[in-house]
């Protein structure tokens, strides 16, 4: 329903673009062409876009024109093709305009406006009588209050003459409502039918994903996070889905609408670790499926720092599936943790800050994430080293020397390194510093904790299969 089934005819319209491209020589970086192309090799956009429902694809067709990576006539043409999917026909009309901008708006483009708002009416009509519902506050509050499905039902029985076959027009007027780009009026219609409908009802699932990608376009990312939650235990649970193939498409195309809420939501970057990491189901669909989504664990772990413990088992991950998948973030902590290159790190951390400033999801995490990386390059290279060159130590975090020296002293102090820099002879000389055991003790808790909980609701889903029969569901 929500497109999340098979890629539109559009959206392979556009991955073929993407890839097929041939790439600009120039672009507003110092009209360099080794940076231009690095900047259109790292794009994700055509891998991502594979996962995503039609009208999450626009921002990233959006942020891509305003980068000029691409030429934007393909990237209008994509748009365009996206949009005549959908019934958004005044953005359609603009799009038009932009990319033939001699040539008049077709006549059965008018057409179709006036026959989506008839549309749009007929609908409203078959549903005026939830919609009334919708309408009344006094009524939605002791809705909510109520919460059980049976209950409700009877409690909208006896207000009026409702008949459950009524959830079905409110669907279907919500699904229209988001294709005309009224994401916020299909989420409180989505809202309605979920706090009357049980999720063994055949449009729930759909439903779910419909109101998550409203709450995504309209960046409530509370709300968001709420609902990447709820879809996720409905997959786990496999109510409503099919086969493990199902599941198994179901979960990746979670893990891509996810991305927009972990990387906007202030508890993301915790939630994408426990999630991606820690979750056996999620990494292995990460592995199977969509190994690029490596990039942006390896993001979301070196910009948290209260979640360091995280580093050995994201590694071993990339060394894993370093034959189906590298970017430089990879790489660079390959580099840091398994080769120990330096110098190899500090390329890749300048190639690093290419691909974040060109990531419709990272770019915000930019300065912080050159900032925790060479924290990282400069704690790795003083374990292994008592007495360090400032100079050196400077080159390697590509910065000036005096800078370097100043970063460093703020960093022995913020971090309590034990640690004293000799200013004469230009050396960081470092003193024996061993791990806290306390530490070292919650990081472990905090690992088991999340594993344990795995096991615990693989073991419910177990047990909850051998007692009932699955049930079984034929897509449309």
């Amino acid at each position: 329903m929500w497109n999340v089934i098979k890629v539109s005819k559009a959206l392979n319209k556009y991955v073929a673009v993407m890839k097929n491209y041939n790439y600009p020589s120039t672009n507003v970086y110092n009209d360099k062409k080794l940076i231009s192309t690095k900047m259109a090799k790292y794009d994700l956009t055509y891998r991502i876009g594979q996962y995503l429902d039609r009208h999450l694809v626009l921002p990233h067709l959006e942020f891509l024109s305003a980068k000029e990576i691409f030429d934007e006539n393909e990237l209008l043409q994509a748009k365009l093709d996206v949009l005549s999917k959908t019934n958004m026909i005044d953005y359609l009309i603009d799009v038009k305009k932009q990319l033939y901008p001699d040539v008049n708006v077709p006549e059965e483009m008018k057409n179709r406006r006036q026959e989506i708002l008839q549309e749009l009416s007929r609908l409203q009509q078959n549903a005026k009588v939830v919609l009334d519902f919708i309408g009344d506050e006094n009524v939605m509050k002791k809705m909510e209050s109520m919460r059980d499905s049976k209950a409700l039902i009877k409690f909208l029985a006896e207000e009026v003459e409702f008949k459950i076959e009524m959830m079905d027009d409110i669907v279907k007027l919500a699904k229209y409502r988001y294709e005309c780009g009224n994401y916020q009026t299909a989420s409180s219609y989505l809202y309605f039918y979920m706090l009357v409908m049980p999720p063994t009802d055949k449009n729930y699932l759909n439903a779910s994903w419909g109101k998550l990608a409203s709450e995504i376009l309209t960046q409530d990312w509370d709300t968001a996070l709420e609902d990447v939650n709820k879809v996720r235990e409905l997959i786990d649970s496999n109510i409503g889905i099919g086969n493990s193939l199902q599941v198994l498409q179901q979960r990746t195309w979670l893990i891509h609408w996810s991305l927009f809420v972990f990387f906007n939501h202030i508890k993301g970057r915790d939630m994408i670790i426990d999630m991606f990491l820690y979750r056996p189901h999620y990494l292995n669909a990460i592995q199977t499926m969509c190994p690029h989504v490596l990039r942006y664990l390896a993001a979301a772990v070196i910009v948290n720092r209260s979640r360091r413990s995280a580093l050995k088992d994201l590694v071993k991950v990339i060394q894993q599936e370093s034959y189906t998948y590298r970017d430089p973030i990879t790489e660079f902590l390959e580099h840091l943790y398994v080769n120990f290159d330096f110098d190899g790190a500090r390329q890749k951390l300048q190639e690093c800050q290419i691909v974040l400033c060109n990531d419709f999801f990272l770019i915000a995490l930019l300065n912080e994430f050159v900032e925790n990386a060479r924290l990282m390059i400069f704690e790795t290279f003083c374990r292994i080293h008592q007495c360090i060159s400032i100079q050196m130590l400077a080159e390697k975090l590509n910065m000036e020397i005096d800078h370097a020296e100043c970063w460093i002293v703020n960093l022995i102090r913020s971090a309590r390194l034990d640690a004293k820099i000799d200013s004469k002879l230009g050396h960081v000389v470092m003193g024996g510093q061993p791990a806290s055991p306390y530490q070292q003790l919650v990081e472990k808790i905090e690992t088991l904790s999340v594993r344990s909980e795995a096991l615990e609701n693989l073991i419910e889903r177990k047990v909850k299969a051998k007692n009932q029969d699955p049930i079984s569901i034929v897509w449309n």
